[in-house]
């Protein structure tokens, strides 16, 4: 068993004042199997959360209305989670979307020709387990994991021809492959207690597939491994867009610059 403080800080600056802006957090985890909240809250500077509500994924969604002609709005969450070890296996199906939604692509998760190849490349034959961890192998080995070299909104299929992205465009390649095996996948945000290092400047991502038997599975692409009690999910979704911590829009002049801090560690 395994108990994290998470501290999680987004700042956003603007050189202008804002007339109108909503932002839409998915920030708070929920309690499931091997996965205890114990305490969490989230604070903004700069706005008001307006209402909170339970979206389609069963990922709790709040809106935050930023003050009218404000220059900056901090949004942090924090809180403790209490993890035991269920080697990666999250269980069976919940929550209002049907398993065969999860097999369907987007435009971030559609495959081209070199995400096909991938899965040319691991076959038809074996476990579906088997399958889905030589794929995740297989995207690790052609993908290298480098920051700063893919944009935000690349699609899976850019990464996989870049042969370069992070851990949000590894989830995205091996989602979108394994629809393409006929296996149901979804994206996971959340965060990950690095072996390293207490602060980082970015959430994480990984990948879930659903396996007869088993229920739905982790698997990070970026470090190899399914996740185990140093990981804390957050929200899930078809793909980033339905995961991401934060999304919003807004109206007014100017340009916008955004700061992130994420501290995971042990709980002393």
């Amino acid at each position: 068993m395994n108990t994290l403080a998470i501290t999680h800080r987004t700042t956003y600056r603007y050189d202008q004042p804002v007339t109108f802006a909503m932002q839409q957090l998915r920030l708070t985890p929920k309690s499931h199997n091997g996965q205890r909240i114990l305490d969490w809250d989230i604070t903004v500077s700069g706005g008001e959360l307006q209402l909170e509500f339970e979206d389609e994924h069963r990922n709790r969604v709040q809106l935050c209305n930023v003050d009218t002609y404000a220059t900056e709005i901090v949004i942090e969450s924090r809180g403790t989670v209490q993890l035991e070890e269920t080697n990666g296996i999250l269980g069976t199906h919940g929550g209002y979307v049907p398993l065969w939604l999860f097999k369907r692509d987007t435009g971030i998760t559609r495959p081209g020709k070199t995400m096909r190849a991938l899965v040319k490349e691991i076959g038809s034959e074996g476990l579906p387990l088997d399958r889905l961890h030589a794929l995740s192998e297989a995207i690790r080995d052609s993908v290298s994991y480098e920051t700063g070299q893919t944009g935000a909104d690349w699609t899976g299929e850019e990464a996989a021809v870049a042969g370069r992205g992070v851990c949000q465009d590894h989830a995205h390649i091996f989602v979108g492959c394994a629809r393409m095996m006929d296996i149901p996948a979804r994206y996971v945000s959340g965060y990950l207690m690095m072996d390293d290092r207490v602060e980082q400047d970015a959430t994480h991502a990984w990948a879930e597939a659903y396996v007869e038997g088993l229920g739905w599975v982790g698997f990070d692409i970026s470090n190899g491994i399914s996740p185990d009690t140093r990981y804390v999910r957050v929200a899930t979704g078809l793909d980033y867009n339905e995961a991401a911590p934060i999304r919003g829009t807004r109206f007014g002049a100017g340009e916008e610059e955004l700061d992130v801090t994420v501290s995971v560690q042990q709980q002393q």
